[in-house]
């Protein structure tokens, strides 16, 4: 009924476990964020091109494996799957401090633990988007999701910092020990809830048979590109990934080898700059009803641009360089965690249970498939122009992201529709039954 508060999802237990592994897992993720590329810079002597290679392999698991995961996972109990990934990371993430000790730490083992730690991150985060609607109530996945990104913020503050300064202390490889044990408590955590999903029924064809993988595949994408609303959402969203991908992948050569920062003032400067993801955070879960759903997806994608522009200008000085690395990334973490909280909510909301899985593949083969694409290309224009100069074109191009959603329905939609929201008639699956979902509900990441 209106009027009836609705409880704090902090009373939720199972949710306090999922939003404490979201923390711990992320703050150990942003030491290797820096670990790695400096590894490979400073200590293996990667080439420009070679360090954009390793951001391309750890996220080509997202166009080789997603859409299969997704059809997969949508037949299949998810927390297992959540487990299991934070412990194979894990694993693969302690096999290079090994290596170190043991005198064979070279650039290709780099590559084989990012293309495994991609693979696993693929698994975990189509399952874990797909878990949390079938555990929290349709009116608090807007609150869900916003308690997460907050947890997210938080570690983002925490962990660049966090990371610059373990890497003054101690050999590089041995951060990543941070992260690996990070994830093992996250895999405990996430094994602890007692919320039991049942096991999902078989979505079955016209003559009631069990359908494929490439049929339940095709579904997805049909739903994805046949809606409204999540077609320009993959659009703004892939875009943005390309441009910034390519940006970022090559963001490093201008940080440690040209300039020469030291990792301790990086990392703190970066950690500063953080808090405005914990800022958005806090913005994230009024906005929507201020602004409305759409125009709030529409304002915040229009702000990060402008941001990576102004850090791609980054100079030597120090001083100057706290300043705008400071403002741009607080611009951009403002700017990326509404953009988040408003367009996942409105993926989940509008999709059926039985679709989340293959919904958010779609859209994770779409959005992060280009992220490979877009660190091979910013490799490339850095080997054939000056880095920083391939750094702006970069930022330049991901201002045409904003085209998608502003010349969309998302302009006129202000309240988050009902389930099926975004899709007519004609859009629903043909030739597959989708069986109605059991209303599990309770709480994820």
């Amino acid at each position: 009924m209106l009027g009836i508060a609705r409880p704090s999802l902090w009373r939720h237990g199972d949710f306090r476990k999922l939003w404490t592994a979201a923390t711990v897992s992320v703050l150990g993720s942003q030491v290797t964020l820096i670990a790695v590329p400096f590894i490979a810079l400073t200590m293996l002597h990667a080439s420009v091109f070679e360090v954009s290679v390793l951001a391309a392999v750890e996220m080509l698991p997202f166009l080789l494996f997603t859409l299969p995961a997704g059809a997969w996972l949508d037949r299949i109990r998810r927390r297992p799957v959540l487990v299991a990934a934070d412990v194979g990371r894990g694993v693969a993430l302690l096999s290079v401090p090994i290596s170190y000790v043991a005198g064979s730490l070279s650039i290709w083992q780099l590559f084989v633990v990012a293309f495994v730690t991609g693979t696993f991150t693929a698994l975990f985060d189509v399952a874990d988007q797909s878990f949390l609607p079938g555990l929290l109530e349709r009116e608090d996945l807007v609150e869900g999701n916003a308690r997460l990104q907050l947890s997210y913020s938080a570690a983002q503050i925490g962990g660049p910092t966090l990371g610059g300064n373990v890497l003054a202390v101690v050999a590089a490889p041995f951060a990543l020990v941070v992260d690996a044990l990070s994830f093992f408590i996250s895999g405990g955590l996430i094994s602890a809830i007692k919320k039991r999903e049942p096991r999902p029924e078989r979505a079955l064809d016209e003559s009631g048979r069990p359908t494929s993988l490439r049929t339940e595949i095709a579904s997805g994408l049909r739903y994805v590109l046949g809606d409204r609303y999540l077609r320009p959402i993959a659009g703004c969203t892939g875009t943005s990934n390309l441009f910034g991908a390519a940006l970022f992948g090559v963001f490093p050569v201008l940080i440690w080898r040209e300039l020469a920062f030291s990792p301790a003032f990086y990392g703190t400067v970066m950690g500063l700059g953080s808090f405005g993801f914990l800022v958005g955070a806090v913005a994230s879960n009024s906005l929507p009803r201020s602004l409305g759903v759409g125009p709030t997806i529409i304002a915040s994608a229009a702000l990060s641009s402008p941001a990576f522009l102004l850090m791609t200008l980054t100079p030597p000085s120090l001083g100057w360089a706290a300043v705008t690395l400071f403002t741009g990334w607080f611009v951009v973490g403002f700017a990326q965690v509404i953009y988040n909280v408003a367009q996942i909510s409105l993926r989940q909301s509008i999709a059926p249970l039985a679709m989340q899985s293959r919904m958010n593949a779609t859209m994770r083969f779409i959005v992060w498939g280009t992220i490979p694409i877009g660190s091979l290309m910013g490799g490339m224009m850095a080997t054939l122009l000056p880095v920083r100069v391939a750094l702006i074109v970069a930022a330049l191009g991901s201002f045409s992201s904003i085209l998608w959603v502003l010349f969309s329905p998302l302009r006129s939609l202000h309240e988050m529709p009902q389930e099926g929201g975004g899709n007519g008639a004609d859009t629903v699956v043909v030739a597959e039954r989708l069986p109605e979902p059991a209303r599990t509900r309770a709480a994820t990441t």
